[in-house]
């Protein structure tokens, strides 16, 4: 059974790109720390998605427009930095100690030639040479040799200073280079943004069409969040290495007084580099199994584990879950967002209200772990909540990643409803900006 948490890309997005996603819209980032931002939040309007998508396009064209003048000033600079008529001071330094290096080696070999005429000169000397003869030619053997010696020093001395100044040279072009290219990233991260917003509101726009404001299940009955279905993580160390596998473990607990026909876990894992700014999805592969489908499957990230089937009251079920990392994997930081959600034959559905947020970091293939613990989850009371515990625990800084409504998608198997259908993209984006931020502020050692 497919079905997907709409949005759970825009959730990546967030996550790859704090720098943008903070400075787009407060509809999508708070950067007060959550345990002070637990007011209630309702779900967002379509207008309110229409400001956002707004933002994010006064956001990508500002991005684009830096681009195309950085692109511009990259140029300029690196003319500047030619060592062919180069203005740059590098550039005219570079260029003036490669002249002293290239003169210092024609001396030299002049030098080295005039010890040769030297030795030529004493060895063709006959017997019948007088001595003052012999004299004179080993005095300019003697000579030519120290002179030899010297354009030796002197051309050691200019090539050392000739490669320091090409050396300052091309670090002057590589930080221009990078300058740009932090004009480039954000520009796409910019691109990114925007599309999940445009998506977001498209979404939204057509959930309200189809379903006239009102998300029903298959026989009518509106999907209602369930507190009492938990999702509990456990062997999920707070730190990965790049080329390992680790086997963690996701158990889904059914502790409410109702039959639960069918029953389906979300995970979805995204990770960036150390700047926050560079998706490193790509290099992980997370896998699951479960009784009822004992052999290991792909997840993907769009959709739920379907292989926890039917839960009675106080039942629970076991994914094992299993995340490899390629050894290409860079290093940086990641989290991992669980829920699980129902359906009934009858219609009926509803699901977690909270996504359960754990934090890792990624350390580069060859590392250490060092001592390696479980991995906390972030979590605070969803927007709407009055006061009751969302499930997992609190860790030391709780991220809001609650809604305000069942995640669940409703009716047929192929059923799609978007996460505002469960209090909105905003949330959602706002919490996973806010994690990255914080944990970029922190300078946490990947």
């Amino acid at each position: 059974m497919k079905i997907r948490r709409v949005l759970a890309t825009a959730v990546a997005l967030a996550v790859t790109t704090p720098a943008v996603l903070l400075s787009v819209s407060p509809a999508y980032a708070d950067a007060k720390p959550a345990a002070q931002t637990q007011e209630k939040q309702s779900k967002p309007t379509i207008k309110e998605l229409e400001e956002a998508a707004a933002e994010a396009q006064k956001a990508y064209d500002k991005a684009a427009k830096a681009e195309a003048a950085g692109r511009i000033e990259l140029e300029k600079t690196l003319d500047d930095l030619s060592e062919v008529n180069g203005t740059h001071p590098l550039a005219v330094a570079s260029a003036a100690a490669k002249q002293t290096a290239e003169d210092a080696a024609a001396a030299k070999t002049a030098a080295d030639q005039a010890v040769t005429g030297a030795k030529a000169a004493l060895d063709a000397l006959t017997e019948d040479a007088t001595e003052e003869e012999r004299t004179a030619a080993e005095t300019a053997l003697s000579e030519a040799e120290a002179t030899a010696t010297a354009a030796a020093t002197a051309k050691t001395a200019a090539d050392t200073a000739a490669a320091e100044a090409r050396e300052k040279l091309d670090d002057a072009r590589v930080a221009a280079v990078r300058a740009y290219g932090v004009l480039q990233n954000a520009e796409e991260n910019a691109l990114a943004v925007k599309v999940a917003a445009d998506a977001a509101l498209a979404k939204a726009i057509k959930e309200a069409e189809e379903a006239g404001e009102g998300e029903e299940g298959e026989e009518g009955g509106a999907c209602e969040p369930e507190l009492d279905l938990t999702s509990k993580v456990t062997g999920l160390p707070d730190k990965l290495v790049a080329g390992t596998s680790t086997d963690f473990s996701l158990r889904v607990t059914n502790g409410s007084d109702r039959h639960m026909d069918e029953v389906l876990a979300f995970v979805s894992v995204h990770a960036t580099d150390r700047s926050g700014l560079k998706d490193t999805g790509k290099f992980f592969r997370l896998q699951w199994s479960t009784k009822s489908a004992p052999k290991w499957q792909n997840a993907e990230p769009d959709d739920y584990i379907d292989g926890v089937g039917a839960l009675k009251p106080g039942a629970h079920a076991d994914v094992k879950l299993r995340l490899t990392l390629d050894k290409a994997t860079p290093a940086g930081n990641g989290v991992a967002f669980f829920a699980a959600d129902f359906f009934n034959e009858d219609g009926s559905c509803g699901g977690a209200p909270d996504l359960d947020m754990y934090e890792f970091d990624v350390k580069a293939a060859g590392s250490k772990p060092g001592k390696t613990e479980d991995a906390k989850p972030s979590t605070t009371p969803r927007p709407g909540n009055t006061g009751t515990t969302p499930q997992g625990s609190a860790s030391a800084t709780p991220v809001t990643t609650g809604t305000n409504g069942s995640l669940a998608a409703t009716g047929s198997s192929s059923a799609t409803t978007p996460i505002a259908l469960a209090g909105g993209a905003a949330v959602l984006l706002g919490a996973a900006a806010v994690f990255v931020a914080r944990r970029r502020k922190t300078g946490t050692d990947a």
